[in-house]
């Protein structure tokens, strides 16, 4: 057990909190959740003892072990990532080890390692040889195989692809001890919390159930707390002017000190918190680009002998939000990269539309930023003039506060790099936008900055993303990819999950949803003849040249008018859609329901879109699959 007595922190003269008491049990599971600057990660190091309170207790029950694990930047020495999962870890300035490992550890370690996506070659590899995303990882596994009593996470998820966070995600259910975590990630909290505290205003807020809970009480709390205050104001308000009216007489005079006295003994009821601040100014937009944006035409692409595309066909189409989903492997990223131009196909070709910019972001973009400038002096640098305030209301939206906006590029973290290259980003946006986990290193209300930044974007958008909660808020397609084979949904992420039938929003994600490698992914070209092999059975008679050409000219018919007929669905659909929002628009319109009967006549043509939508929709996606048969079969 952890209790946090009237613990209490200032720094410079500013308040961080004040008298915050927290039990941790064992078992618990709970999310420490509030914005940016609140004091969450100076909590965790009080509770760690790396900073002192000023005031107040913490006390630990005898025997009670406790496990942290950092945001960025853990420490490695020399030891193997086996040695460092097994806690056999020495760090320079110290005597001894963390943790003394016994031989049972270690099949646990590997078993670990493996769920954390560590290859068993990668066992006896010097842990200081990985990158700091698998070092986070190789720290992770020691923490679990240590299973210390509480573990505490500082955004655990940002340095895990979206499978092996599905494995973590499980593990932490079957923990047995307690969790204390931070995280941005809405549906890992909803997996696995079920009480959230929120630091506040100074103070620590209590809920129970999980984050979605927590949203929903927060409301009802804060829309009690308004309600009440509204009472008190108008009850204060009655009494002030009474006692202002008849104060100077003195047949009142006495009552009206009675009013005074009243008002002074209230116990005043506090305004609620206005919600966090968002991005309130107008978004820089694009040239608006051609109807057909990009197209990628008869893509063969493969690393080495590892063949991901295979006459590969795909349009993007102007004003798409369309997210890419599918396991691990199956080639998503480099889909991205191929429509970025980042990668060039072994075979076929990207051909770009009328006045298309392309944009291409991955959380390593940030290695581009020039480390002279400052962050202000970086966020400048775009062809576009922007007023100093609207640059930093942004810099401060993406975690750039106050004095950050002056520290060289060259000093940030890769998180930081990364930020800043999302705000360079959206201060000079191309018309043609590709994102590759654009989340992973942002809080709450900067994802809420960025979505909102994204719904007024006017260009055409493609992305990946493990955060359910981002995918929602944006995609209005799906795409999904597994070997190589595109499977298009004309529908947001809930559309796609209704016609898949999955149960879960996540896991959905990395669903394959067949099996097998499709027939459309043949094996790679040959580079040279192969050597003569001994001979086979009789092959099977052969057909005549002149049915084989017929046969042939059936088939390219056949798939001709397969294509137009789904291009002509296309087009079908897109009306609708773009009826659909104009109907949507005129709803909003205060004009609508001023003409008489309006109101009713725009609802009814609503629901009759709709309904046709949703048929149109249909029909489009059995072409849509037929044409991929057909394509199939004539590679």
């Amino acid at each position: 057990m952890l209790t946090l007595s009237n613990i209490s922190k200032s720094y410079a003269g500013r308040t961080l909190f004040e008298e915050l008491n927290l039990t941790v049990n064992y078992g618990d599971r709970l999310g420490l959740v509030g914005p940016n600057g609140a004091g969450k990660t100076t909590l965790f190091k009080i509770i760690l003892r790396q900073e002192d309170c000023d005031d107040g207790q913490i006390q630990v029950q005898r025997g009670f072990t406790v496990g942290f694990l950092p945001q960025e930047s853990a420490p490695v020495g020399n030891e193997t990532v086996i040695e460092l999962a097994t806690g056999q870890q020495h760090i320079e300035g110290q005597d001894e080890h963390d943790y003394v490992a016994d031989g049972a550890d270690v099949p646990k370690a590997k078993r670990i390692l493996k769920g954390l996506a560590f290859r068993d070659s990668d066992f006896d590899r010097p842990a200081r040889e990985l990158s700091g995303g698998w070092v986070m990882r190789a720290h992770l596994a020691r923490l679990l195989v240590q299973e210390p009593d509480l573990l505490m996470l500082d955004e655990p998820t940002n340095h895990l692809d979206l499978e092996t966070l599905l494995w973590f995600q499980q593990y932490l259910k079957d923990y047995p001890g307690g969790i204390l975590l931070i995280s941005h990630d809405r549906e890992f909290l909803n997996q696995l919390i079920t009480g959230i505290i929120e630091l506040r205003a100074g103070r620590l807020w209590d809920y129970t159930g999980d984050y979605e809970d927590f949203l929903a009480q927060r409301q009802a709390q804060q829309d009690q707390q308004l309600a009440a205050y509204k009472n008190q104001q108008k009850e204060i308000a009655r009494l002030q002017e009474f006692a202002d009216r008849f104060r100077a007489k003195a047949s009142k005079a006495s009552q009206a000190q009675s009013k005074l006295k009243q008002i002074e003994r209230m116990e005043k009821i506090d305004a609620p918190e206005a919600a966090a601040a968002t991005v309130d100014f107008a978004f820089p937009q694009p040239e608006s680009s051609g109807q057909r944006v990009a197209t990628l035409r008869n893509v063969d692409f493969a690393y080495g002998d590892h063949v991901i595309y295979r006459n590969l066909e795909y349009q993007v189409e102007k004003g798409e939000r369309t997210v890419l989903v599918g396991p691990n492997g199956a080639g998503k990223s480099t889909l991205l990269k191929l429509l970025a131009g980042v990668l060039k196909p072994q075979v076929g070709e990207l051909d770009l539309g009328l006045r298309v910019k392309i944009g291409y972001f991955s959380q390593y973009r940030g290695e581009m930023l020039q480390d002279r400038h400052t962050v202000m002096e970086e966020a400048f640098d775009t062809p576009r003039l922007m007023k100093e305030t609207d640059v930093r209301a942004l810099l401060g939206c993406f975690l750039f506060r106050g004095d950050d906006v002056f520290k060289k590029v060259k000093v940030l973290s890769g998180g930081e790099k990364s930020r800043l290259a999302l705000v360079k980003l959206l201060l000079d946006p191309p018309n043609f936008l590709l994102m590759d986990e654009p989340t992973t290193h942002l809080d709450m209300s900067s994802i809420d900055a960025l979505v909102g930044a994204l719904k007024k974007y006017s260009g055409t958008l493609i992305f990946i993303s493990h955060d359910v909660y981002f995918i929602r808020a944006l995609a209005t397609k799906v795409l999904h990819v597994n070997a190589g084979r595109l499977t298009p949904y004309a529908g947001g992420y809930d559309y796609f999950l209704e016609k898949t039938k999955s149960d879960s929003a996540r896991a959905a994600l990395t669903a394959k949803l067949n099996n097998g490698r499709p027939a459309d992914i043949a094996p790679p070209r040959p580079a040279a003849p192969v050597a003569p092999v001994a001979p086979a059975a009789p092959p099977a008679p052969v057909r005549s040249h002149k049915e084989q050409r017929l046969n042939a000219a059936d088939a390219r018919r056949e798939l001709g008018n397969q294509r137009r007929q789904v291009a002509a669905l296309e087009l079908a659909v897109a009306a609708l859609e773009s009826r659909q929002s104009d109907l949507a628009t005129e709803l909003e319109k205060p004009e609508t329901y001023t003409t008489s009967g309006r109101a009713v006549t725009v609802n009814a043509e609503v629901k009759a879109v709709a309904e046709e939508l949703a048929a149109k929709t249909a029909e489009w996606e059995a072409a849509a699959t037929k044409l991929t048969e057909l394509e199939a079969a004539a590679a």
